[in-house]
């Protein structure tokens, strides 16, 4: 508890955290919430487990717990006038919406391709003197720097009121575009000079004067001039005297934050938008928006604010899941009520949003989590409109904050959607390029048909998926070993089982009607043992949550699921995998894998890898029915919904990917001792030195021992504390 308040989490919120015997921040925790706290954006990855649920909803929390207050003690309601900060700096109001500024207004970034977005300073010039201030372009991009009086439109040198120096080598001003000393870009510093005594604007690069651009009239000389600053998919920062320069300006010039009081005139954007208190939300208006691929996801993370806000009272937060599969009118009735946290799916979010029951006007946080997977699912242009309808400083001057959560933060659509859409992003970055855990031993079996004929005399198998239905299959034709390794699949699932004394799995499938057949199938050898439960898009939400339940609380032994599982789910201490055959998408294989090892607990991950090609299901945009009961078994080239799987060559990618060879094992399924673990016990965990592991229960029970002695410690050192005041002021 101690540990989490002296991060800035309030009594009430760690309070929660020790109920939950949570009593030290995760090293995800122990960086994201400071920063999240302290108003950053944050680009966040650890592996699924690692705490980083937490890491966003414990500070998303308080801020809004805090806020809410202020709300009721009619802080944020009042008609005082916010005091205009000391020091010289971009405004936050006094912007184009699409660009953004940095906590102390020093730095400025767009990432809006297509058009210009510009800024004034919080502070400009008038009178007589010679002023100076650098602008240096700290990333790529088109930028143009100068000065404006308050008439200007922020598009810095497109009227009269506002002269530019542009990273291509033009000066402009009325939209006359010249060419000028020489162009700029990345690392580049640019000096912009003001002499209101000549009436002359010039520029620097690099220190070197680049002469004379602009003559100022004796009208626009009597005018005040602001330092400005207009982008397109740039970003850049400024300095405006309070530190040293990079290259001193030129005898006679002083820095603009040097000028005296009395030529110093405020930005009135900046004042009259300080003045104005604001309104209050409306109750349908969130303070944050909590984006999930699934609907488990969903559910995971609504419970986790849910346990969170335990002892948050007076103001309680109003919390509301709104996922596909259930009753979208009670979810209305809900936000009707008032709403402060909206957790949900795209889809259903979506819909709630367009047709008004939720606005984004109030928005301060947007968290995309499991943002790979999100933007696999081709909900990028459904994420963008989002961030475009919320206002990125809110009326009470809050800055919109993004955090996005992701399985790697190297995958090139996540790196493309930070640098469009969030602000400085800080990384967490704690996985680092995809890697298999040493806590995971994953091996893989090749099924090979022509040696092991086996499939050939089985009374009873599991059923397949049916691509070979008008196929010839007598022989050792291509669509006869494909039929054959469907079967011998199954058959190795249940050795692997057997073999390993698998008490708890889970078991990935390439298809929801793959899942289906697997289910049957186990349920059908009749083993008290073998029990099992499906999770796919196919079964009903109600179903899902079930299912999901059950396994979580060991009721049934097998998840059988497809990667809709692969993501995020929160299972303690599961010690097998089996993947029945690889995931299309080779980042997908460590997901899969990643269920299991975790916590420090050994995990066993086993693949099926056909020797042959397998014919396998492949339902496009032009497949109607999506997949559902489709008998269209002709080749895609063929106007049909069947493809045929290279396994051999998706493990090379994997193997590829991960820069590792994956053991393989014999079609009996024993794993070899290794050398140096000796004989490993999955699901367990390792202590100390040697072959000594410990149970999750037994784990359970040594953590909840030692925080009861820390209890007791804490006690007993503040009676001692106590004893030792009362005795010095005895003796005084």
């Amino acid at each position: 508890m101690a540990a989490f308040e002296e991060m800035g989490v309030q009594p009430e919120i760690a309070k929660a955290l020790d109920d939950m015997e949570w009593t030290l921040p995760t090293d995800v925790q122990a960086e994201a919430i400071p920063l999240i706290l302290g108003g950053g954006d944050v680009l966040m990855a650890a592996e699924t487990g690692s705490g980083k649920t937490g890491a966003f909803c414990i500070p998303i929390l308080q801020i809004v717990w805090e806020t809410l207050k202020d709300l009721e003690s009619g802080k944020t309601g009042s008609k005082t006038t916010t005091p205009i900060s000391p020091t010289w700096m971009l405004s936050l109001y006094d912007r184009g919406r699409s660009l953004v500024v940095t906590p102390d207004g020093l730095r400025c970034q767009s990432r809006e391709q297509k058009e210009w977005h510009g800024c004034r300073a919080t502070k400009g010039i008038q009178g007589s003197g010679k002023f100076y201030y650098e602008s240096a372009v700290t990333d790529e991009g088109l930028c143009r720097v100068g000065w404006s009086t308050p008439q200007a439109s922020l598009d810095l040198g497109t009227d009269k009121f506002g002269w530019g120096f542009g990273g291509t080598g033009k000066k402009s001003n009325s939209k006359q575009f010249d060419s000028y000393g020489e162009a700029f870009g990345m690392n580049d510093t640019i000096g912009c000079l003001l002499d209101l005594d000549k009436g002359e604007i010039r520029f620097w690069k690099n220190g070197v004067d680049l002469g004379p651009a602009f003559t100022l009239t004796a009208q626009q000389k009597s005018q005040t001039f602001y330092p400005a600053v207009v982008l397109k998919n740039a970003e850049m920062s400024f300095n405006f005297g309070a530190q040293p320069f990079k290259y001193p300006p030129p005898t006679g010039y002083i820095a603009v934050s040097a000028a005296s009081k009395e030529q110093i005139k405020v930005n009135p954007v900046n004042s009259s938008q300080s003045q104005s208190a604001p309104e209050k939300p409306s109750p349908n208006a969130p303070q944050a928006i909590v984006i999930e691929p699934s609907r488990e996801l969903a559910e995971q993370t609504f419970d986790q604010f849910h346990k969170f806000m335990k002892h948050l009272k007076d103001p309680e937060i109003r919390e509301v899941l709104v996922v596909g599969g259930q009753s979208i009118k009670d979810q209305m009735t809900v936000i009707n009520h008032g709403i402060d946290i909206v957790v949900g799916t795209p889809g259903r979010l979506d819909q709630l949003i367009q047709d008004g029951y939720i606005v984004l006007n109030q928005c301060r946080f947007f968290v995309l989590d499991e943002a790979d997977g999100l933007l696999k699912a081709n909900y990028g242009e459904l994420i963008e409109r989002l961030h475009r309808q919320m206002p990125k400083i809110t009326s009470d001057g809050k800055r919109l904050q993004m955090v996005v959560c992701s399985a790697t933060l190297h995958a090139f659509e996540v790196k493309k959607m930070a640098e469009k859409l969030m602000h400085f992003p800080t990384w967490v970055d704690l996985k680092g390029e995809d890697a298999v855990p040493e806590t995971v031993h994953h091996v893989v079996i090749n099924v090979d048909p022509t040696k092991d004929t086996t499939w050939q005399n089985l009374r009873r198998h599991m059923q397949t998926d049916s691509v070979h239905a008008r196929d010839n299959l007598r022989g050792t034709s291509a669509e006869a070993l494909s039929e054959a390794v469907k079967k011998l699949k199954g058959e190795y699932c249940l050795r692997a089982i057997k073999e390993h004394k698998m008490d708890r799995a889970i078991i990935f499938c390439r298809t929801k009607i793959d899942c289906d057949n697997l289910e049957r199938y186990l349920k059908s050898v009749g083993d008290r043992e073998l029990t099992c439960v499906c999770l796919h898009g196919d079964r009903k939400p109600p179903e899902r949550k079930y299912n999901l339940e059950c396994f979580k609380n060991e009721k049934v032994r097998f998840l059988i699921c497809t990667d809709v599982a692969a993501r995020g789910l929160d299972i303690s201490g599961l010690p097998f995998m089996i993947n029945m055959t690889l995931p299309d998408e080779k980042s997908n294989y460590v997901h899969r894998i990643g269920r299991v090892g975790r916590a420090e607990r050994m995990g066993l991950a086993i693949s099926f890898v056909s020797s042959v090609p397998e014919k396998v299901w492949y339902h496009g945009e032009w497949c109607s029915s999506r997949g559902r009961n489709c008998h269209n078994t002709n080749l895609t080239e063929q106007g049909g919904c069947c493809i045929w799987y290279n396994e051999p060559r998706l493990l090379a990618d994997i193997e590829d990917h991960l820069n590792v060879t994956i053991q393989q094992i014999e079609s009996d399924m024993k794993v070899p001792m290794n050398d140096f673990d000796g004989k490993v016990v999955y699901g367990e965990k390792r202590v100390g030195l040697g072959n000594v592991y410990q149970t999750l229960e037994s784990f359970k029970r040594k953590n909840r021992l030692i925080n009861l002695i820390l209890k007791v410690c804490t006690s007993a050192i503040k009676k001692i504390v106590d004893i030792d005041k009362m005795l010095f002021f005895f003796l005084i």
